[in-house]
């Protein structure tokens, strides 16, 4: 079992540098940040992009991986952006982890001025966005002529550090996303569905696991050779509550199939307040563990 942890791009780099360097120094083996324009109920808050952050936190680390959680088509274009991917990669020498996802109807998918898609559309455009950013970042040259995006003789060079290309990690709680992470991930990243409860979400993310393993199979893929990447905080309750929760968390999503568990750096308040002092503990007494 792996564990990552977000750090929300909200403070200035002063402040945010030593996160991103005890994220690495405490042991966590990746470290990631949202990519949004505006989140939630932090839309009115300070918020810096993801891949300047990514890049000063790939100079101030050494080996932690890093990644976005998740990317999405709202307001991204993959000629543009595989070319960001490919300077990230470079500059980190090889630790860059694409986190992607189809992305929500909040506001990202309103500032740009942008139609409101349907969850059909949606889907049907993050299959061409993860589609024509694998050939981009895989082909010396694409051309791509697509509903929602196109490209005329993109290049590639100098191509990623790693190859073929940087790992996708595909966000996915639906049977067509799943099969889009199936044919070009590089793993599986899951919210689960929701739940009232947190027996009911845990219920919800064992139905979701099992069914990515059929897709697998399906894909001829071995279902155990797959990461599995659970984003615990989106459960009713914080993964870093206390130390025993974390404990608990790590071993249900275990049981379940998954290799990896991200949960978030605590704030101040609300999402995700929490004590620092817990993920210091956490560092001293369960990842060496792991």
């Amino acid at each position: 079992m792996r564990v990552g942890i977000v750090i929300l791009p909200e403070h200035r780099w002063w402040a945010a540098e030593p996160l991103w360097r005890m994220a690495e120094e405490y042991g966590f083996a990746h470290a990631w940040t949202y990519d949004h324009i505006g989140w939630r109920s932090l839309v009115d808050k300070p918020w810096f992009d993801a891949v300047p952050t990514l890049t000063a936190a790939a100079t101030v680390t050494s080996t932690i991986r890093l990644g976005t959680l998740v990317a999405s088509p709202n307001f991204r274009h993959p000629v543009q952006f595989a070319r960001e991917l490919t300077a990230l990669d470079d500059i980190s020498d090889g630790r860059i982890t694409l986190g992607v996802g189809a992305g929500g109807a909040g506001f990202d998918s309103q500032v740009l001025g942008q139609e409101e898609l349907s969850v059909e559309q949606r889907s049907d455009r993050f299959g061409e966005f993860v589609e024509l950013l694998d050939q981009i970042l895989t082909h010396d040259q694409t051309d791509y002529d697509g509903e929602y995006f196109k490209a005329v003789q993109a290049r590639r060079a100098p191509g990623c550090v790693q190859l073929p290309r940087v790992p996708f990690v595909v966000a996915a709680n639906g049977t067509r996303s799943m099969r889009l992470a199936a044919r070009h991930g590089q793993g599986w990243v899951t919210t689960g569905r929701g739940g009232d409860t947190e027996e009911a979400w845990w219920q919800r993310v064992a139905e979701l696991s099992l069914r990515f393993t059929d897709i697998c199979h399906e894909h001829e893929l071995d279902p155990l050779r797959v990461p599995r990447y659970l984003q615990a905080d989106a459960a009713p309750e914080f993964a870093l509550d206390s130390v025993e929760r974390f404990r608990d968390v790590v071993g249900r999503a275990a049981e379940l199939g998954f290799t990896d568990v991200i949960t978030h750096w605590p704030r101040n308040d609300s999402p995700y307040a929490g004590s620092e002092t817990t993920v210091e503990e956490i560092a001293s007494e369960v990842l060496p563990e792991l």
